[in-house]
């Protein structure tokens, strides 16, 4: 049984309005469409433009004449095609002025049928049915259409978000591995993205551009999976030929990432392989691995190094105790860590402010 709340939705998609000044007329249109539909009548234009603003979901169809006081049949078309409702409410015009000139503009407005009177009760019925039902037949396709679209993307979303789950779990296995606590990739995201929203670094890239950007700043060590323990966790100093394998971790994280071919439709895939591969080159070119300088270096590689540095510097690791912040900042402005270039370091003290906030002892 239907509740009254179902019940109304029911009859608000099943209603139709018969605007006519002709008592007579709206008499008989009602007990003709009576029995199949619930109807309302208003006596003018004005009147029904009105009902039909107020809540166009509610009629499944207007019957409108043509000669009407107060606002005519043509003048309530005007005002219904400029809002758009003729696409979704069908109109017929009925009314014994059916001239050349009136049924041209009718139709040029949106009209669905134009019926002359006096009416024939079964071909009005009929024709106005076969529309009504062709209406509520393409708005039911369309709500399935919707509604598939939206479980479409709710997946796509799911997909989406394991994706990233899967390759912040990567990059947080290896920061475990390296005796780290998996933060560390999680302030490189939040630190690339920050200073890519919040400063002239990300001029010229979109919202997505940026949030690709810093979900590849997660996998930017992800080559150190191939790096041996006792190089990788040294607790001293490496030697030459140690500091030699280690560098490495750039060129195999690249590869690593250019060998997951589910990988390659992400958007950040690009952007992962760049930063994996180059976040240890030098503004002055004497970086690694391919040596490069200036702005051969991607924006993305220049903001992760830096963010890799900055959080390196201000966190414990296996061979050194967290620098006070006043020592990171000092060391990164004088070069003793890496030779970034000027204007990024410019952006980057604008508001190392707001981002050393996240390395407060809670």
């Amino acid at each position: 049984m239907l509740t009254a709340l179902q019940a109304e939705s029911v009859s608000a998609q099943n209603t139709l309005l018969v605007v006519d000044d002709d008592e007579i007329n709206r008499g008989i249109l009602n007990n003709l469409f009576s029995p199949f539909y619930v109807v309302e009548e208003v006596q003018n234009g004005k009147e029904g433009l009105e009902k039909i603003r107020s809540f166009p979901e509610k009629y499944c169809a207007v019957l409108l004449d043509v000669v009407m006081p107060v606002m005519d049949g043509i003048d309530v078309l005007r005002q219904l095609e400029s809002d758009g409702l003729p696409d979704k409410i069908p109109v017929f015009l009925i009314t014994a002025e059916a001239s050349d000139n009136v049924m041209k503009e009718a139709y040029r407005l949106g009209v669905m049928d134009v019926i002359s009177k006096p009416i024939v009760p079964y071909v009005v019925l009929r024709r106005v049915q076969s529309v009504i039902e062709l209406f509520q037949a393409r708005k039911r396709l369309s709500n399935v259409v919707e509604t598939q679209q939206s479980e479409l993307l709710a997946q796509a979303q799911k997909i989406i978000e394991l994706n990233q789950g899967m390759i912040e779990s990567l990059a947080a296995a290896i920061e475990f591995r390296n005796g780290e606590s998996g933060e560390h990739v999680h302030r490189i995201h939040d630190i690339t993205k920050f200073l890519l929203t919040n400063t002239e670094l990300g001029r010229g890239l979109s919202r997505e551009d940026i949030d690709s950007i810093a979900l590849a700043a997660i996998m930017h060590d992800v080559g150190k999976i191939a790096i041996p323990d006792a190089i990788l966790n040294k607790p001293g100093k490496l030697t030459p030929d140690e500091y030699e394998i280690m560098k490495t971790h750039t060129v195999q994280g690249a590869s690593l990432l250019e060998k997951i071919p589910q990988f390659k439709e992400n958007n950040a895939y690009q952007y992962a392989c760049d930063i994996a591969r180059h976040h240890h080159e030098r503004w002055d070119g004497k970086g690694y691995p391919d040596g490069l300088k200036g702005d051969e270096i991607s924006i993305g590689a220049q903001v992760v190094s830096l963010a890799d540095v900055y959080d390196a510097l201000s966190c414990k690791r296996v061979y050194k105790d967290a620098f006070p912040r006043e020592k990171v900042l000092e060391m990164i402005r004088n070069g003793e860590c890496g030779c970034f270039n000027p204007h990024l370091l410019d952006c980057f003290f604008s508001v190392e402010e707001k981002l050393s906030k996240m390395y407060e002892k809670k």
